[in-house]
């Protein structure tokens, strides 16, 4: 869909429901960005099915259709409109931040609201993980990366899933697991296809970068 199709006040309403990733009055949205959605702007954005209103509700509650979602996933990637004001060319510049953070780390938009979504987990005393512990956790994350066997992930995306746990311990699992070829570990074969948060994530063996890790099938 063209962004010149959308008024700043509809792409402003459409981000604002997919910030809260919920349903919302027209209170809640005059709060968050200071209008309701009612009358011309409304219309369009439930005629173009991006937005479903609730009309029965008093005050009108609107929620984000799937290809409201997708049109907002897309601006994650979409190149600065020459009509866009300083703040929204400002809003955009980020969006391009998350949306090459997601791009490298593998993980989907749809994801990163679910995880918003769930609440937040009690306050635990540190467990300590041995040896075998980490190993296990490398290999659940891989699997929820994955999408058929023995395909190549980014470290990036593992470490993402295994952010809880000190990097000398799973650098240390990578090895032991790399060492007994229960894994593969490979450089990108492109540098130019690194992002920084690749770089980051980078596992050194041997002299040899690795960016890539696989499951050894037996």
């Amino acid at each position: 869909m063209e962004y010149s199709q959308l008024s700043v006040k509809e792409r402003a309403a459409l981000f604002a429901l997919l910030g809260e990733a919920r349903p919302m009055s027209n209170l809640e949205l005059e709060e968050r960005v200071g209008f309701r959605l009612v009358g011309p702007p409304r219309q369009r954005l439930n005629n173009m099915r991006l937005v479903e209103t609730d009309e029965a509700s008093r005050p009108f509650v609107h929620e984000l259709t799937d290809s409201g979602f997708r049109w907002c996933a897309d601006q994650f990637t979409a190149q600065r409109h020459t009509d866009a004001g300083s703040i929204e060319s400002g809003l955009y510049a980020v969006l391009a931040l998350f949306g090459r953070y997601l791009q490298a780390t593998g993980v989907s938009l749809a994801d990163a609201v679910k995880v918003t979504q769930q609440p937040a987990p009690a306050p635990q005393e540190p467990v300590e993980s041995g040896p075998a512990d980490v190993e296990a956790r490398i290999m659940s994350a891989y699997h929820e990366l994955a999408p058929e066997p023995a395909y190549f992930v980014k470290l990036a995306g593992l470490r993402s899933r295994l952010a809880d746990l000190p990097r000398a311990d799973v650098d240390a699992a990578l090895n032991r697991m790399y060492r007994a070829q229960r894994v593969n570990l490979i450089p990108q074969s492109s540098p130019r296809a690194l992002s920084d948060v690749d770089r980051e994530a980078v596992l050194r063996i041997g002299g040899q970068d690795k960016h890539l890790m696989s499951e050894v099938l037996r």
